[in-house]
């Protein structure tokens, strides 16, 4: 029952509908958390809290041998041998590059990154903010085993940073939420470009020749008009494996096979209207004529069946296969591959003596890249752009508004996590990754909370 003037309740039964499936009402509250910008950073924090947690405790243990059990592909493993650790990093990571590669071709295609003048507040902002918190870490660590982890600051975390802003509301004006969302993916650019160039091993060019001819047949795919995601599946498994033994780190192929994903649609909007009001028509028709029915007329009636095929088959040929395979990864990565990822990486052995590792020239580099150096590299960067004349500050956003957004841009967790894996291979690797993870920890949680204070404090409520 709806009391007056009470807003009515979603799961009420219309006149001559079915009841809501029990599932439906079950599963809707989770359904409604996933759809919240600020859920994939929630359950993110949460697996983090987790794995600090569980990495020092009494079962610290466990955690250990849990990230170190091998996992074997091929008989013997002779074909491919992982750590489960290893599996996260190079496998599932790949599937969240590939990921960022499809949002990267779609913003070149027609979103903030399609056009220079469009494109270069947010490009500046991200040169700067790469390049700065770069040289404050190297400052630091120059001439030291540290040095190479000079990449770790340089890094943004998408996701964080958008689910702050989310918290913001309508106090963020929109111009700003673009300005980081083309930021972030021109910082997920230069990361990539790092990853390959100079966090890959040696290169075994026979692999590398593979991975090539592996590319080509996608684009050959592509310019043949095949568009159904298992074929792409099938060539993007072969090319990680020949990316993996090129030398060249494996995520790098989910980014590449990303810019082989068809863009174009099948039809066009007129024809798509037209085909698609003759088809309503059809089962409207096919309604009126089986009226009489006591049977669900879908299945019984093959002009109705026929009439659905059809909207089906125009929506796929409307829906180009880039922006499918986007939204149906967003869901696993952001609830699946990136909480394992956190829980495998962010379980950092906090030693009793903690002056000594937050005094680490590696854990004073990362806070100060991301803490000090992105938001002054980006607010630098994009004022010098615009001082120049290369690019156009938003009427409606204020300097100090943007700088508040440019500390959201230090939150580098996810990507700065990653790299920090990469750079710290030595037979030190185990302490200096401490430091660096640390790090970045510290600084992700500093930067978050100062970007929100300034933009909360600084923009009046809309």
């Amino acid at each position: 029952m709806t009391l007056p003037g009470s807003a009515p309740d979603r799961h009420a039964v219309k006149a001559g509908a079915a009841p809501t499936p029990l599932i439906e009402r079950v599963l809707g509250p989770f359904e409604r958390f996933a759809r919240r910008e600020v859920s994939g950073g929630i359950v993110l924090i949460a697996c983090t809290v987790i794995a600090l947690a569980w990495a020092n405790s009494a079962w610290a243990a466990s955690y250990q041998a849990l990230w170190h059990l091998d996992i074997v592909l091929g008989a013997s493993g002779e074909f491919a041998r992982f750590t489960l650790h290893e599996l996260v990093n190079d496998g599932l990571m790949a599937v969240f590059f590939f990921l960022v590669g499809l949002e990267i071709k779609r913003e070149m295609l027609c979103g903030e990154l399609a056009s220079l003048r469009q494109a270069a507040l947010p490009i500046a902002g991200a040169v700067g903010g790469m390049l700065v918190p770069a040289a404050l870490y190297y400052a630091l660590n120059r001439g030291t085993d540290g040095a190479a982890g000079w990449g770790i600051p340089m890094a943004t975390d998408i996701a964080f940073a958008l689910g702050v802003l989310a918290l913001l509301g309508k106090r963020v004006p929109a111009p700003l939420k673009i300005f980081l969302a083309a930021l972030a993916i021109a910082d997920d650019i230069g990361a990539v470009l790092v990853i390959a160039v100079f966090y890959s091993t040696g290169v075994a060019w026979g692999a590398l020749a593979a991975a090539a001819a592996l590319l080509l047949v996608a684009l050959g795919a592509n310019a043949a008009g095949v568009r159904r995601p298992a074929a792409y599946a099938t060539i993007g498994i072969v090319l990680w494996m020949a990316v993996l033994y090129s030398g060249v780190h494996a995520t790098v192929a989910g980014v590449l096979l990303a810019f082989t994903i068809p863009s174009r649609t099948r039809i066009d909007e007129h024809e798509f209207l037209e085909e698609s009001r003759d088809a309503l028509a059809r089962f409207d028709e096919a309604s009126v004529a089986d009226s009489s029915s006591s049977s669900p007329l879908v299945l019984t009636n093959a002009a109705s069946q026929e009439a659905l095929h059809t909207l089906e088959s125009l929506c796929e040929q409307a829906q180009p296969p880039l922006h499918r395979l986007e939204k149906s990864l967003h869901g696993l990565v952001a609830f699946g591959i990136m909480p394992i990822f956190a829980l495998a990486n962010a379980g950092v052995v906090l030693p009793s003596a903690m002056g000594n590792v937050i005094g680490s020239p590696i854990t004073i580099g990362v806070v100060l890249g991301l803490v000090l150096g992105k938001p002054i590299g980006i607010t630098l960067a994009a004022w010098l752009a615009v001082r120049l004349g290369w690019a156009e500050k938003p009427a409606s956003v204020a300097w100090r508004t943007l700088h508040g957004v440019a500390w959201l841009g230090g939150i580098g967790f996810t990507m700065s996590l990653f790299v920090a894996g990469l750079a710290f291979t030595g037979a030190d690797a185990a302490s200096q990754l401490d430091a660096a993870k640390l790090g970045v920890l510290i600084a992700s949680l500093l930067a978050g909370l100062t970007g929100y204070a300034l933009l909360r404090f600084m923009t009046p409520a809309r």
